[in-house]
């Protein structure tokens, strides 16, 4: 394990004291509990996302679609 600081509000290091004295748990683990909490719920969100999957209705082929993309990059800079 690697140490750091965290540096709290007055207000927040009363509150991990108190939880830790009620719990029993030590202040670092109550720590390390809650930076793993969002940590461990970003990784499961990345994993669970899954690509979209559409049909356009008919196959393009990639110069078609370059000639799409670009005719739209117009339509939307003549816009401006």
């Amino acid at each position: 394990m690697k140490k750091t600081t965290v540096h709290l509000p007055e207000e927040r290091e009363v509150r991990l004291d108190a939880e830790s004295s009620a719990t029993g748990v030590r202040k670092a683990e109550l720590i390390r509990r809650s930076i793993a909490l969002p940590l461990d719920s970003a990784e499961r969100q990345k994993r669970a996302r899954e690509l979209p999957v559409f049909d356009s209705g008919r196959s393009r082929t990639p110069d078609e679609m370059d000639d799409s993309v670009h005719e739209h990059i117009k339509q939307r800079t003549a816009r401006r």
